[in-house]
């Protein structure tokens, strides 16, 4: 690696994660309780119950729900790419970054909590689907935040085991969500409290559960973290800190051009990722036949091999790198992609065997890329830099949800099919093949300077 005195120029700041104390394992494992806690909308809510409930027939034909779906994520993701890295940077400045994250995290809950007035008739799609887009952008802003808070337990030699460790929390909490819903109201034909599935309650009243479990568990995860100092100069406005953020661009460009790369590379990828747990349940409903019950029972092993193949990972991770670990998964998820595509007339057994693969790989691949860049940050930038990294994801996070759209839409032109729900899934593939080709060039993070 060249050095200061090779160069001629002063050495880098030293990074976030240089200046952090070692944490005790207690301190881990309460910062990955937010993980834990908020996992519900991620599992429950965008990808295994209800923006299944929202694409179910009682909402209009499978075709129209899908592509309304699609409509209604893209929207929110160009909202995440305008306000996310200005917000970061503003919870940057004030030094309330932890205190940001606690309102939103309640805000998400209490979303999650509304989806219980979403009754399953096509007068409330779109009141469904907007709740859903509001949630979207609630849980990556407050996302950006706790990004943001890994430098207060991580530390340059563990940063990839903690951030496995909170991703597969993540997962393995959603598992345990699911299962809850299930064996309480899902499954049965009357569940706890005498609730039935008339009128999608079972549904709605898993929406109730979901806000009482993130409002619950992620109470551990603010005691342990804090506030940081506010930064010298203060606040600033809204259109102060876009030049701000633009300043900050330019000087990664010039400082740091394959930081630029990772960001553009995992802009697609993470959109292609994104891709998979928003629309693979809707498939695995409408193209294999799941019926609610199965997507659930599906949604919890393929959380168990999703958060387990994160934490192992992690592992990885600090030992090889983060690279190895996320080209690596993304040739993984595009294979098994083409092979969901290919025997999709297969039965059910297809997309359990292909789909599960494809957890394997998807827990991984956003575990390490978080660490990638917590390696780079300097201290005080966290909030900037994760909302840039959040940016840059959503400024192409219409990718996923159109392509999926676009090529449901190719593949009645083409078959002339009532039904070709299953084409999405070419959509999302090429999302990963692109990130996986802007990837491979891009430097391992020691060659990095912010």
């Amino acid at each position: 690696m060249t050095t200061a005195a090779t160069t001629g120029h002063s050495a880098p700041p030293p990074t976030a994660l240089e200046q952090a104390p070692p944490s005790s394992g207690r301190k881990i494992a309460a910062w990955a309780s937010w993980d834990w806690g908020t996992q519900p909308f991620n599992t429950v809510i965008t990808t295994f119950v209800f923006a299944v409930y929202l694409t179910s027939k009682p909402f209009g034909d499978t075709n129209h729900t899908s592509q309304a779906l699609s409509v209604s994520t893209t929207l929110a993701g160009l909202l995440i790419a305008l306000l996310a890295p200005v917000l970061g940077q503003m919870s940057d400045r004030s030094g309330r970054l932890v205190t940001v994250l606690k309102y939103l995290t309640w805000a998400l809950a209490l979303i999650s909590g509304s989806l219980f007035f979403v009754e399953p008739r096509p007068s409330h799609l779109w009141v469904g689907l907007s709740l859903l887009a509001v949630g979207s952008i609630v849980s990556e802003i407050a996302g950006v935040n706790y990004n943001a808070t890994i430098e207060q337990v991580a530390t340059p030699s563990n940063v990839g085991r903690v951030s496995g460790f909170g991703w597969g929390a993540g997962y393995l909490g959603g598992i345990l969500v699911l299962l809850l819903i299930y064996f309480a109201f899902i499954g049965p034909e009357v569940g706890l409290f005498g609730v039935t599935g008339a009128n999608g309650l079972d549904i709605r009243v898993s929406m109730l559960v979901c806000m009482v479990w993130t409002l619950v568990f992620t109470i551990p995860a603010f005691v342990v973290l804090k506030d940081q100092p506010a930064q010298p100069g203060g606040r600033e406005s809204l259109m102060r800190s876009y030049v701000s953020l633009w300043r900050t661009v330019r000087r990664l460009w010039r400082t740091s051009p394959h930081t630029v790369y990772f960001l553009l590379a995992s802009a697609l990828f993470r959109d292609g990722l994104a891709g998979v747990f928003a629309f693979g349940a809707v498939i695995a409903t409408g193209t294999f036949g799941f019926s609610a019950g199965s997507v659930i029972i599906f949604g919890a092993a393929a959380s168990v091999v999703a958060g387990l193949s994160a934490m192992l990972a992690g592992l990885l991770d600090d030992r090889l790198g983060p690279k190895v670990v996320i080209m690596t998964s993304l040739v993984g998820l595009v294979i098994t992609g083409l092979v969901v595509f290919l025997f999709h007339d297969r039965g059910p057994g297809v997309f359990w065997a292909a789909g599960l693969v494809m957890c394997m790989f998807v827990g991984p691949a956003q575990s390490s890329s978080r660490s990638f860049l917590a390696r780079l940050i300097p201290e005080g930038k966290s909030g900037e830099i994760f909302g840039l990294y959040a940016t840059t994801g959503r400024v192409v996070s219409f990718l996923s949800p159109a392509m999926f759209g676009l090529a449901i839409t190719l593949g009645a032109a083409l078959t002339k099919a009532e039904n070709t729900q299953y084409w999405g899934i070419l959509g999302i593939v090429v999302v990963l093949a692109a990130g996986l080709a802007v990837m491979a060039p891009v430097k391992e993070h020691t060659h990095h300077t912010l």
